[in-house]
């Protein structure tokens, strides 16, 4: 899977703020190269991903999310960390992300030439010059200091396949109830033991509603959860939605380098 979606990032370690602002740590190491084996995916799960990537590939659409995710202590302990999104979309080169969770708020805006994070409770902000594509900016700033977007494959320039990467096998469990709406339950498996669920709308947007990640090759078989909710595709942003304005007494720190310490993540190891 891809950024392991950025999903893959579901699980990565992250602190979205942490005392050298905004730096984030990788904490898993990598999976292994996924199976040379023709995958085996339904037709049914294949054309749900399908009708998924479209509704997402829109010009412009917000949601909101709510994530639950693991990282480790300084003794290796797993803890669990929330978090609430409020994600804006502009494609092919805007994006805003209002974050809130256990370890602070964060405000995240690319305007198609520069990412800023900023801390509202610190006044403090970083920003670094990107690619114009929001794929190529997420990938530029995990590269550069270790920005870890967890909803990562849905925003890609093809979301199917971004869920699909590295994967051998998937198919549609059975359709469920979630907020009094039919769901479509998936399950996805990536070797050695990344399982992925995902539950899509069953209408003709077939849009998430929730995602589960489980690793079962790591000793605890951590997890991530993210439920989605708050789908608009009649937003109408605009420029200025994107584009950060230093509010009064905030200042622009140093930007800080990913930590050399940590293990890059093979293709598919993040989610």
């Amino acid at each position: 899977m891809s950024s392991a979606a950025s999903i893959g990032s579901g699980i990565s370690s992250v602190r979205l703020l942490s005392a050298a602002l905004l730096s984030f740590t990788v904490m898993f190491p990598a999976f292994g190269a996924s199976s040379t084996a023709k995958p085996t995916i339904s037709a049914e799960a294949s054309a749900a991903l399908t009708q998924m990537a479209q509704s997402l590939l829109s010009k412009q659409f917000s949601f909101q999310a709510r994530t639950m995710r693991v990282y480790a202590d300084v003794d290796g302990r797993f803890l669990h960390i929330g978090h609430t999104m409020k994600v804006l979309i502009r494609r092919p080169d805007r994006m805003r992300v209002d974050i809130d969770g256990d370890d602070g708020a964060t405000q995240v805006l690319y305007d198609g030439k520069t990412l800023t994070l900023f801390s509202p409770a610190r006044k403090e902000y970083v920003s670094l010059p990107v690619p114009d594509t929001i794929e190529k900016m997420i990938k530029e700033a995990e590269k550069r200091v270790g920005f870890d977007f967890p909803l990562e494959d849905f925003l890609s320039q093809t979301p199917d396949q971004s869920l699909l990467s590295g994967v051998t096998e998937g198919k549609i469990v059975n359709d469920v109830t979630i907020d009094a709406a039919p769901v479509q339950h998936l399950t996805l498996f990536q070797p050695p033991g990344l399982e992925l669920e995902v539950w899509l709308t069953k209408d003709n947007k077939s849009l998430p509603k929730r995602l589960f990640i489980t690793y079962r090759s790591i000793p605890g078989q951590p997890n991530f959860i993210a439920t989605f909710s708050d789908w608009n595709f009649s937003v109408t942003p605009t420029d200025a939605d994107f584009t950060f304005q230093p509010p009064e007494g905030a200042k622009q720190v140093e930007l800080k380098p990913a930590a050399a310490s940590a293990p890059a993540p093979a293709k598919g190891a993040k989610r």
